[in-house]
């Protein structure tokens, strides 16, 4: 029997929802909290998760559910949640013992979970939150980053937005160019994402990215991710921004079908990210 290989699973599922028409960063819903929780605790999944559980709601393991008195529909279907654990290992030798050295290294490992409609018995035990008033939440994401890192942001009528590493600063054409403000901001977190990976933040940047390799690809992920996140937090849709369409998907299906690591990679970079925007 061939070994379970959690990278292909996870990649495999954001696939399926690509060749779908599903952009798994881009949820329906809005609020950080209305996406996919843990049943048990309460807390959000992480980004990766909300992309691979995708429907919003309560989820629990087989035996959480058993636990609460409810059931398993017949021929519901479990879906994964993955995890990092840190593992000991002994490969290496120490130079002048010869004997083997322990370390920990992080290793993705995976449950089984089932959302709270595929089974009988149990009630939700957790109310959503109110919803963020989305204009004014995300206008105070920007603020509060750029004043506290010290971050220009330019307004220019033009077509090009992007982050300058040399320069520290960020590029954006006029509010009034964009056909709605879910777009503005989409584009506008997408470039504070990118912003994160200075030297002097997250270090995230390679001198060695350019147009078209995979650093240059997992870093424009990671930062789709992050503004999908982002705006999801300030409570503007993510479904109707322009980076839905055929020729985006196609070009993420490419990318991940030749690297089934960068999803997972790009996801923990995008976490990073928004945890440090949102610092």
């Amino acid at each position: 029997m061939a070994k379970f290989d959690i990278y292909e699973a996870v990649t495999e599922r954001i696939i399926q929802q690509l060749q779908q028409g599903v952009i798994p960063w881009q949820k329906p819903w809005t609020g950080t909290q209305h996406g996919a929780i843990s049943g048990t605790t309460g807390k959000p999944y992480s980004l990766l998760n909300q992309m691979l559980l995708g429907k919003p709601g309560e989820y629990y393991t087989y035996s959480q559910v058993l636990s609460r008195g409810g059931a398993v529909r017949k021929g519901e279907k479990s879906q994964i949640v993955v995890f990092w654990k840190q593992v000991k290992v002994s490969d290496m030798q120490d130079d002048e013992t010869q004997s083997p050295v322990d370390r920990l290294i992080p290793m993705l490992r995976y449950y089984n979970v089932f959302h709270i409609d595929q089974c009988d018995g149990l009630t939700p035990r957790f109310n959503q939150p109110a919803e963020p008033t989305p204009i004014p939440a995300a206008d105070e994401i920007i603020d509060h980053y750029s004043q506290r890192e010290h971050i220009i942001i330019h307004h220019q009528l033009g077509d090009e937005a992007y982050y300058s590493p040399s320069r520290d600063c960020i590029v954006l054409p006029l509010v009034e160019q964009f056909r709605s403000m879910g777009e503005f901001y989409s584009t506008a977190f997408h470039e504070i994402t990118h912003s994160t990976g200075h030297r002097t933040r997250l270090n995230r940047l390679k001198a060695t990215a350019h147009f078209g390799n995979a650093e240059y690809s997992k870093e424009e992920l990671t930062a789709e991710i992050g503004a999908a996140a982002l705006l999801n937090y300030a409570g503007i849709e993510t479904k109707g921004t322009f980076r839905n369409n055929a020729a985006y998907i196609q070009s993420w299906l490419t990318v991940l079908k030749n690297d089934k690591r960068m999803v997972v990679a790009a996801s923990g970079a995008a976490a990073k990210a928004v945890d440090y925007i949102l610092g």
